[in-house]
C-alpha cells in the first residue's frame, strides 16, 4: 500500500486476481457480533485487517519462503496475545491487591478475559482509543468481573474504580499505551443476559463464553461457565459461526467481482468493518 499508492479493496482484489501471487494467511478466523451486518454475525479478522496484518504475500515460485514467514507471522502474533494476557493478569492482580476489601470477597468474584486474546489473535497494530483519541497499540483487553450476587456493592464499587485508575494509567502511560475495556458485574445480571435475546444480551454472552479464567474465583468461573451450557449458548454462538463463514465465503467471491468504488458495492461492510473491538455489556 505504501509504495503503490492503491488503497486497500483494489489492492486486496488484484493480489487475489494475479495467478503470479501466492496470500497465505496466519491465525484463525472466528465470531465477531456486529450491529451494522445482518443478521449481527461475522467474522474476524474483517477482509481488510485479515489482508493488512495477518496475509503474508509471495510469488508462486517462493512458496517454502511464504511458509516460514507465515510460520513467523503467527508465532509473533501469538507472543502479542500472550504478552497482551500478562499484561492483563498483573494489572488485575495489582488493582485487588490494593483493595483492603479483596481478601473478604476474593473467593466470590472472578475475572474473565475474553476478545482477540483469547483466540490467540491479538494484534499491535496501532489505532485510536474511541472515548479520548489517544493512539493505543492494537488489540484491547477486554475483561468482565463477575460477582456473586451478596458481594457489597460498596466493595464492588471500589473495585471498579480502582480498575478504572488502572485503565487510565494503561492509556496514557507511553511503556504501555494499552486498552482496557472492562465491566463489573453480579450473576443476576449474568443470567438475564444469557437469554440471548437482544444484540446486548448476544455480546455479553458471547464474551463469557469465549472467555478464560483470568485470576480470581475458580469456583464462580466454572459456575458462570455451566449457566452458560444450560443455556445453550454455545450452540447459539456455533449456528451464527456457520452462517457468518457462509457470507465470509460470498462476500469475497463478491468483492472480487464488485467495483472497488462503488459505495453501494454488495458486501462491502465485510471488508471495510465500522468496529474490530467487541462492546462489553
Amino acid at each position: 500500500m505504501e509504495k503503490s499508492g492503491v488503497e486497500a479493496l483494489p489492492l486486496w482484489q488484484i493480489c487475489r486476481q494475479t495467478p503470479e501471487i501466492r496470500a497465505e494467511c496466519a491465525g484463525r478466523r472466528y465470531l465477531r457480533l456486529d450491529r451494522n451486518v445482518e443478521g449481527y454475525a461475522r467474522l474476524s479478522p474483517s477482509i481488510r485487517r485479515e489482508f493488512l496484518t495477518y496475509t503474508i504475500l509471495g510469488l508462486e515460485n517462493q512458496a517454502e519462503k511464504t511458509a516460514a514467514k507465515v510460520q513467523q507471522l503467527g508465532q509473533e502474533v501469538q507472543q502479542i496475545s500472550r504478552a497482551k494476557y500478562d499484561l492483563a493478569r498483573e494489572s488485575m492482580i495489582s488493582v485487588v491487591g490494593s483493595l483492603p476489601a479483596w481478601k473478604l470477597i476474593q473467593e466470590r468474584v472472578c475475572f474473565i478475559i475474553a476478545g482477540d486474546v483469547t483466540y490467540g489473535m491479538a494484534h499491535a497494530v496501532p489505532r485510536p482509543e474511541v472515548s479520548t483519541g489517544k493512539m493505543v497499540r492494537g488489540s484491547d483487553l477486554d475483561i468482565v468481573i463477575i460477582a456473586e450476587d451478596d458481594v457489597s456493592k460498596d466493595a464492588l464499587k471500589d473495585l471498579d474504580q480502582a480498575i478504572y485508575r488502572k485503565k487510565y494509567y494503561l492509556l496514557v502511560h507511553q511503556d504501555y499505551q494499552e486498552e482496557i475495556d472492562y465491566l463489573v458485574k453480579d450473576v443476576a445480571k449474568v443470567r438475564r443476559q444469557l437469554e440471548f435475546d437482544s444484540f446486548q444480551h448476544m455480546i455479553a454472552s458471547k464474551i463469557i463464553h469465549e472467555g478464560e479464567l483470568l485470576h480470581g474465583s475458580a469456583t464462580v468461573f466454572q459456575k458462570i461457565k455451566a449457566m452458560v451450557e444450560e443455556m445453550k449458548v454455545p450452540g447459539k454462538i456455533a449456528a451464527m459461526e456457520k452462517h457468518a463463514a457462509e457470507d465470509r465465503k460470498q462476500a469475497e467471491i463478491s468483492l472480487l467481482q464488485a467495483d472497488a468504488a462503488r459505495a453501494d458495492a454488495p458486501f462491502r461492510n465485510l471488508f471495510y468493518t465500522h468496529e474490530e473491538g467487541d462492546e462489553i455489556y
